[in-house]
């Protein structure tokens, strides 16, 4: 036979474009459209249907930036449609491959019923099927004209991305507005048409499936009347019907499809809009859930879910009936779909308290899966705290982006720093907008790495980032492919379902050990300082609120907060989504957030003054506050005292320029340049500082990303850097013995203190950055005389160890890594910990001297970047550092070193000492939360972990009477296979492995 393959695609490409589609509206009439333009920030319904709209023509631009215009569309159904369905075709100036990325709609009935949302690929609204004929209709349309921030051209600067700068300009201009008769039969034919053509082109061209399809496609056409398609559709139809329905082979990959719309909470767009933009995909999905029997659609975000209730409450009826009947189905069980690596190790718990709360008090559902698909990679310490949530599933789709290694499977099991394993997949469709589309269903088939061994994946179905979710096309795709030759199979099911057969089929997955890094996206780790500076602050006054709170109730009856704890978590926990904390969101997002952690702090604040003034009473004494894990200056922890620090500090001058600071254990030059050349601990008559080289040394790289600006930083950036040596001023500092280093550079300039206080191995160095700089990207090094394969890195509960070497690929593409409050480098014997307030982002390399084969370490810490999208703006102005080297730390030294940097002491004056309210006998067990249960038992909740990777003994004791002691999960239920620890009174026996988490209920006598 003749080869005509190529002609007969080309055919089929042709008559759907410009013939079959068309046919599905055969009939249509215009609406009449008025409009009212709201004068700022969106209106409640009743008051944008009440407003009164001016006539405006199809094709007349609307819209400024972030504006929310209302639209009342009217007209009446012909009488010759009678028998027939209608549809109102509703087009705001839609660019179709833009679903979530411009302009969207809400469509409401006269008396503000919602009826379904409106996006690029969802513009049509049901008015009857059939109709009778002579309806009036009437919709009314809350449409936002949110502009296109990552447009053809991506990545450009733009100022759309904050209503303070964005302008007036319309942006947007009126499309279709129509009643129009839907043909369902043409409107299948299309869905047959598009499955066929794109399964056949995933086939191999000598399969015989593939002509098979191709001869069944060539008939149809055929039978097709090009100038009636609509009376002959049914007939073309008939010609596919036979190679619809053969069936798949036994050995068919098996897909789990699960409707989804992955709604960023706050990206492209600001928090306001993405309350909108759930109402609208809510509305959508309730919609189609009535439509389509088989269907399932899945919404994770506890916060998401609340904004549907608290502002939407005639959605949020039409949602929990959805719950109810088991088909909308809430997932992840976080509070938000988070970044994981910044959180620290109460907020990363409390995502999951939060989330997983919030669907057992609405619903009566415990989630078990986390559903992660869009968080830049993975910390170590994730698996322990998702099972301590009572959960023991992940899914994500993210890995499939990194740029260098292929990560080797789909399914495994994930370990953590602590031994725990949780079952993952990694859906192999390689998105988490799987739209049906042949060539993704042959792709996650093909792509699957565990063939052979396991059959089944997930693909989350449905336009997301901005939302919008499945469609009615989607779904016909997916019903076709249930059981066809030559494909994989689809079937609807929940998270649930599909996670139960994947671990059923796979009882030995793989492991994979450590962090689920992923090679991209590196620079979230630094960009927008000032955001990942109020999450820091904001995660430990919520820890000093807990305890003083928690402290003054027991020992003096303070009313204890719950309601404004609980709203106060929830607003940092809304802030660490994973474009928020990350710092990869528009402007607006990041200036509302420095301005909402301005108010956390106050109010924290208030909280924790009130709270340690009911604690401390009336008196002259001066008292110091430690709520740190650790005793310090004579405080302990938890408790507060008069303080005790002994020892001095000395401040002199350094032979060749420069000063000497010396506290009998550390002496620290710092040279005429204001940097470190010598950081000698005294003790163990050892330098820290590499031979010939000088720490505190700022360096500055153009940073100019092939993609993805306030994202990514591509290796190559370390090609050209500078380092700032030059000094404005070396000087003693006006208080204390410190040394004041100030450098002007480019449009910049640095202020520096370097200090040491009495009695502490421990060079304190404060930075003030006047940052005016543009793709640039600022470090500050330490070059460290230390020979070291592997360093430490503090993440959840514990930290995790990265190798200093380039061996493989894999360690190569970590050039830029997390931590915490710490990074600790260690010879046998002896250390070096550098501590942080606020930084997450560093790098480390090692190199061998020529002049004496010695190795140097070089930490180098990230501190602030200047990426133009999506904020020009991006960490313009003034920023505030605090660091610390700590010569001679051992591992334990690290933590408490962390501890002291982000918990500053609390000066009260009163008449008592405040003993600790728990204490613990062992360094190495560091206790994260002292609390009251959220219940209002009035019980005392204690959360704390092994830090230093070793087994420990310990002994709590409470200082108050204990009646009963359990152990429980994070959200403070009984953990049933647990037996209660060994007491006596208020004292309790411990056991710990290495990094193990264990949360304690008190119950009070």
């Amino acid at each position: 036979m003749h080869d005509d393959r190529t002609l007969v695609e080309a055919r089929l490409k042709r008559v759907l474009d410009e013939r079959v589609r068309p046919a599905v509206y055969p009939e249509s009439i215009p609406l009449d459209v008025a409009v009212w333009n709201a004068p700022d920030e969106p209106v409640p319904v009743a008051e944008g249907l009440a407003a009164p709209p001016k006539p405006i023509e199809v094709g007349a631009r609307w819209g400024a930036p972030w504006g929310t215009s209302w639209f009342r569309v009217t007209g009446t159904v012909p009488e010759a449609w009678a028998g027939r369905t209608v549809e109102a075709l509703l087009d705001l100036g839609f660019d179709e491959n833009m679903p979530g990325f411009q302009c969207e709609g809400l469509v409401h009935r006269p008396d503000g019923t919602p009826v379904k949302g409106l996006n690029p690929r969802n513009q049509w609204v049901r008015i009857g099927a059939p109709v009778e004929g002579g309806e009036r209709v009437q919709l009314h349309i809350e449409a936002a004209s949110n502009p296109v921030i990552l447009d053809y051209h991506p990545f450009l600067p733009t100022r759309l991305g904050d209503k303070e700068t964005a302008g007036s300009e319309p942006q947007y201009r009126l499309g279709r507005m129509d009643l129009a008769v839907f043909d369902e039969t043409v409107w299948q034919l299309v869905n047959d048409l598009e499955v066929l053509g794109e399964l056949m082109a995933e086939l191999p061209v000598e399969s015989a499936r593939r002509w098979d399809i191709l001869r069944a496609v060539e008939r149809a056409l055929d039978a097709l009347d090009l100038q009636d398609v609509n009376s002959t559709a049914g007939a073309a139809r008939s010609q596919l019907r036979d190679v619809l329905a053969a069936p798949a082979v036994p050995s068919a990959h098996r897909i789990s499809a699960v409707g989804h719309a992955h709604i960023d909470s706050a990206w492209l767009w600001p928090l306001r809009e993405t309350v909108r933009k759930v109402a609208r995909t809510t509305s959508n999905m309730t919609a189609l859930l009535e439509d389509e029997p088989d269907f399932v659609f899945v919404m994770s975000q506890a916060q998401q879910w609340a904004w549907v209730r608290d502002h939407r409450p005639e959605v949020w009826a039409r949602v929990k009936k959805a719950v109810a009947d088991g088909r909308f189905v809430p997932a992840g069980g976080m509070w938000v779909e988070s970044d994981t690596n910044m959180p620290g190790s109460e907020a990363m718990a409390r995502q999951f308290v939060h989330g997983k709360r919030f669907f057992l008090d609405e619903f009566g559902i415990e989630n078990e899966e986390a559903w992660l698909p869009d968080t830049f990679g993975f910390a170590a310490g994730l698996p322990q705290i998702i099972k301590a949530a009572g959960s023991k599933w992940l899914l994500t789709q993210k890995i499939s982006w990194s740029q260098t290694n292929k990560f080797p499977h789909h399914t495994f099991r994930w370990e953590g720093i602590d031994g725990t394993r949780i079952f993952t997949h990694f859906p192999p469709v390689d998105t988490y907008n799987c739209s049906m589309k042949g060539s993704e269903i042959a792709h996650a088939a093909d792509n699957f790495k565990d063939k052979g061994v396991a059959r089944h994946s997930l693909a989350p179905t449905g336009w997301g980032d901005g939302g919008g979710g499945t469609t009615r096309e989607m779904v016909a795709k997916a019903a076709r492919l249930r059981d066809l030759e030559g494909s994989a199979t689809v079937v609807w099911e929940t998270p649930e379902e599909f996670f139960r057969k994947a671990e059923a089929e796979y009882p030995d997955a793989p492991v994979w050990v450590g962090e689920l890094y992923l090679e991209l996206h590196r620079a979230t780790l630094t960009s927008q300082a000032r955001t990942k500076q109020g999450n820091r602050r904001s995660e430990h006054l919520l820890r000093e609120a807990e305890l003083w709170a928690a402290t003054a109730a027991v020992r003096t009856g303070f009313p204890y907060p719950y309601e404004e704890l609980d709203r106060l978590w929830k607003t940092v926990l809304l802030h660490q989504f994973h474009d928020i904390l990350p710092g990869s969101s528009i402007a607006w997002v990041h200036r509302e957030a420095r301005r909402t952690y301005e108010r956390v702090a106050v109010e924290l604040g208030a909280v924790i003054d009130a709270a340690q003034r009911a604690l401390a009473g009336d008196g002259s004494t001066a008292l110091v506050f430690n709520s740190a894990p650790h005793s310090r200056d004579g405080v302990p922890a938890g408790g507060a005292a008069a303080p005790r620090v002994e020892g001095e500090v000395s401040l002199a001058p350094r032979t060749g320029g420069g000063h000497v600071l010396d506290n009998g254990l550390l002496r620290v030059e710092i040279d005429e340049r204001g940097l470190v050349v010598s950081a000698y601990d005294l003790e163990a008559d050892r330098e820290t500082i590499a031979p010939g080289r000088a720490a505190n040394l700022l360096q500055i790289h153009p940073d100019f990303p092939n993609m993805w600006d306030a994202w990514d930083v591509d290796e190559f950036y370390r090609n050209t850097v500078t380092d700032l040596v030059d000094a404005d001023e070396v000087a003693p500092a006006e208080d204390g013995a410190a040394v004041r280093v100030v450098r002007s550079f480019e449009a910049s300039r640095v202020t520096q203190v370097l200090s040491l206080s009495p009695g502490e191995r421990r060079l304190g160095i404060d930075t003030e950055v006047d940052w005016h700089e543009t793709e640039k990207f600022l470090k500050l090094a330490f070059p460290l005389d230390v020979h070291a394969e592997r360093y430490a890195s503090e993440t959840q509960f514990g930290h995790f160890h990265r190798p200093t070497h380039t061996n493989t690929s894999w360690e190569y593409a970590k050039f830029e890594a997390c931590n915490h409050r710490f990074v600790h480098i260690e010879e046998p014997g002896w250390g070096v910990a550098l501590v942080n307030d606020s930084t997450y982002g560093h790098d480390v390399t090692r190199a061998v001297r020529s002049s004496d084969s010695g190795t140097t370490t070089t930490v180098r810490v990230s501190l602030l970047r200047a990426p133009r999208f999506p904020d020009p703006e991006t960490d313009q102005g003034t920023h505030r550092f605090r660091h610390a080297l700590v010569p001679g730390a051992a591992i334990g030294d690290a933590v408490r070193e962390g501890w002291r940097i982000n918990l500053p002491e609390r000066r009260v004056t009163g008449a008592r000492e405040v003993a600790a309210l728990v204490t613990v006998d062992r360094d190495a067990v560091v206790v994260t939360a002292v609390k009251l249960a959220d219940d209002g038992s009035g019980d005392v909740v204690v959360r704390f972990h092994e830090s230093r990777g070793g087994r420990t003994r310990a002994t709590l004791t409470a200082g108050f009477s204990v009646r009963d002691v359990t152990v429980t999960d994070l959200l403070e239920r009984p953990l049933a296979d647990v037996p209660s620890p060994a007491r006596e009174g208020g004292r309790i026996s411990l056991r710990l492995r290495p990094f193990e988490l264990v949360t304690l209920r008190l119950k009070r006598a």
